[in-house]
């Protein structure tokens, strides 16, 4: 009976979850969008290093069994329908990520994701706050932040969160660990490499201070962080992307969608070969029919939007699991 309350209790905020469902297809729907439905269970989940993927067996009518992944993301399959299309689309999408449990994680959750040809970085910007404006509320209060949405969002480049926040110049020291240990005026640890100490200077200095008065876009990562996106033709050092964070939490990652097969190739190979040093486990093909159709792909930038989490700031649940109907 216990069990049964505990569901039933939470009628009221999967309403609310419904609701958002319907005005973000509208949203879409209204701007010409396609929505698009692409397979969970595939042959190469993501390239992204410290993802760890749920790993299952498809049997074929003659007994053949073959290995498939539940995806980490749709990103892959969704780009090729707009390479063959030339359309927007988006999807919400279930993805699987092993191993994540916490107030804002868990390993099944449900992705926003949209791809839009012909438009840059700011523009992917501007589209984003539209959407937000349209789902929340003009102030949101979470976690004792109050949040202005009917605000402009704050738009701040990864080095000027580094300077205010980390007091250095991220971008002239380049990739040399020391040197931003010694300007952060930290200890490098043990095995500790570049990005290790990048990511725990994000979390611990960056991060609790953005986002906070309005939703921040925390742009143009240094190159090493490119991951799917393309390198600013302007400044070849950082790429063309963006994280969006709201009263303390994540919600989004954005590229300006890099469309050359071989580049994209090079980054996969050299991320299948540090994933592989770390956790041999989590081995599998590339992505060849991606990486074939990359080539197709108009300029376009894309985004994946944490749904569950979206739901959160608008209901104010503490935990995403309060949020799903099960967990």
């Amino acid at each position: 009976m216990a069990r049964r309350d505990a569901v039933s209790d939470k009628l009221p905020l999967m309403q609310r979850r419904i609701l958002l469902q319907r005005s973000l297809r509208a949203f879409f729907e209204a701007r010409g969008y396609l929505e698009v439905e692409t397979p969970y269970a595939v042959t190469s989940p993501g390239e992204e290093i410290h993802l760890r993927c749920f790993r299952t067996e498809l049997e074929a009518p003659d007994g053949t069994r073959m290995t498939r992944f539940l995806h980490t993301s749709p990103e892959f399959a969704m780009k090729r329908i707009v390479a063959a299309t030339g359309l927007p689309v988006f999807q919400l999408a279930r993805v699987w990520r092993n191993g994540e449990q916490s107030a804002l994680h868990a390993p099944e959750f449900t992705m926003l994701e949209w791809y839009r040809p012909g438009a840059g970085l700011l523009s992917l910007m501007d589209e984003t706050e539209t959407l937000l404006r349209r789902l929340l509320p003009p102030e949101v209060t979470y976690g004792g932040t109050c949040l202005r949405i009917d605000q402009p969002f704050e738009r701040l480049t990864m080095a000027e969160a580094f300077t205010r926040y980390v007091g250095v110049d991220l971008l002239a020291i380049g990739e040399d660990a020391p040197r931003l240990a010694r300007e952060a005026q930290t200890v490098l640890r043990a095995g500790e490499n570049w990005e290790d100490l990048f990511f725990r200077l994000l979390l611990e200095r960056v991060e609790p201070r953005i986002g906070r008065d309005s939703p921040t876009f925390l742009t143009h990562w240094p190159a090493a962080q490119a991951a799917l996106s393309r390198r600013d033709p302007e400044d070849p050092r950082v790429a063309l992307r963006f994280e969006l964070y709201a009263a303390g939490i994540e919600l989004a990652n954005a590229f300006e969608e890099l469309t050359d097969p071989d580049e994209q190739r090079d980054r996969f190979e050299a991320d299948r070969a540090r994933r592989l040093a770390l956790y041999p486990d989590q081995d599998w093909p590339l992505d060849e029919a991606f990486l074939r159709d990359l080539e197709g792909l108009p300029p376009c930038s894309g985004i994946a939007l944490g749904f569950d989490r979206l739901v959160m700031l608008a209901t104010g649940a503490p935990r995403l699991c309060d949020i799903l109907w099960f967990s």
